[in-house]
């Protein structure tokens, strides 16, 4: 039996960056979107966020996304856009409760900022302002507040997560802690779309891959019908091999062989 769906995008498309892409997102789906700079991923992912004009059809719980009431689609949705500069000296828990669903539960925000805080180590920094902060705790400040925002505990009416390059700036310890949360959040039944560049991340952690090139979708699957070296390949311009390692597999990129090589070393 099919998860109920969530998306349904049908000839999504934006002059000179996005070509007619249809696609459907059910429930509980953890989906990387990939691709080299400039292939339309997060130009998506603000259409699908409501964020964006396009043509065709975004459809959040079969109800059209411009339909939805701004506050009534935060409430269903967080969206964390590429990272930008704090532009506030306030201090960090007054911004996380700005991103507090109304009419939550106060007892259940207080376990869920203390829960967040503690999984992307800022307990110690919720009084620091905005402005004090370096660049990977801005970030995980970031994602503390739309986690917030979707929450199941505080906000039973969330159902997606689009996330654009959460891992920035972010170190190995953290991108764990992220990884823990996305998790939690997919097997508590919510959709999870994430602009990613880290092929082997990928490989490793998503459950369904698209791959963008030019605006379109040129592939899309399980991570391992999608990342695969000749699918890969002519779309990042480099080549690609899989490699065994313990018990993983791991993509290694390189350029193609000089031909000059040849002319270097003298030989006729």
């Amino acid at each position: 039996m099919q998860p109920p769906l969530l998306l349904d995008l049908r000839r999504v498309s934006v002059p000179r960056r996005l070509a007619k892409i249809s696609v459907q997102v059910p429930t509980g789906s953890l989906i990387h979107i990939i691709g080299p700079n400039g292939a339309g991923k997060s130009t998506l992912l603000a259409c699908i966020a409501g964020l964006m004009a396009s043509a065709g059809d975004v459809s959040l719980l079969g109800r059209p996304v411009g339909q939805w009431h701004g506050a009534d689609l935060a409430l269903r949705r967080g969206y964390l856009c590429q990272q930008a500069l704090p532009s506030t000296a306030m201090p960090v828990f007054q911004y996380l409760m700005l991103h507090q669903p109304r009419n939550a539960d106060e007892a259940a925000i207080d376990r869920t900022v203390a829960y967040l805080a503690a999984a992307l180590s800022l307990a110690d920094k919720l009084d620091r302002p905005l402005s004090q902060l370096s660049g990977g705790e801005w970030q995980r400040v970031r994602l503390a507040a739309v986690f917030l925002q979707i929450w199941p505990d505080v906000n039973p009416l969330g159902r997606l997560l689009l996330l654009d390059e959460p891992a920035a700036s972010l170190d190995i310890a953290q991108r764990v802690a992220l990884d823990a949360l996305l998790a939690e959040v997919a097997a508590a039944g919510l959709g999870v779309l994430i602009c990613a560049h880290d092929l082997n991340h990928t490989l490793h952690h998503a459950g369904h891959v698209w791959l963008m090139s030019s605006g379109a979708l040129a592939a899309q699957g399980s991570a391992g019908q999608v990342m695969r070296p000749e699918i890969l390949s002519p779309v990042f311009g480099v080549d690609f091999t899989l490699l065994q390692a313990g018990e993983r597999p791991w993509l290694v990129a390189s350029g193609p062989s000089l031909p000059s090589q040849r002319m270097i070393s003298g030989a006729s």
